[in-house]
């Protein structure tokens, strides 16, 4: 998905740095449909992050009560799972701030902040 992002983002930015003539409500269009992908993957790792967390925790207060190898090693587990799933979401995040600007250099071009 990261790699996708940066694709994308690429692409756009080509557009807008190239002094060729474009159809910028269609590139607005397509890019405003991106947006609304990335947003919806972003909620979703909202929901799996968190989950992570809530099942981590609950290994850790299960573990402090009965302390053994084997749930001291689900621990270790799921701590590296939420590690990713948390670098994840911030790629996710920040590329998605970084896409909102891109949407208003696309306006910009379009013409349609001139009256806002």
């Amino acid at each position: 998905m990261y790699k996708y992002l940066l694709a994308h983002e690429k692409r756009m930015l080509e557009l807008l740095d190239s002094n060729e003539e474009q159809n910028w409500e269609a590139i607005n269009a397509y890019h405003q449909t991106q947006i609304k992908f990335l947003q919806h993957e972003r909620y979703i790792h909202l929901i799996v992050t968190l989950a992570i967390t809530f099942i981590m925790l609950g290994c850790y207060i299960i573990s402090s009560i009965k302390p053994c190898i084997a749930l001291a090693a689900l621990d270790l587990i799921f701590t590296i799972l939420e590690l990713f799933y948390i670098i994840h979401y911030y790629r996710l995040e920040n590329g998605v701030q970084r896409w909102y600007r891109i949407y208003n250099r696309i306006c910009e071009r379009s013409g349609v902040l001139e009256f806002l």
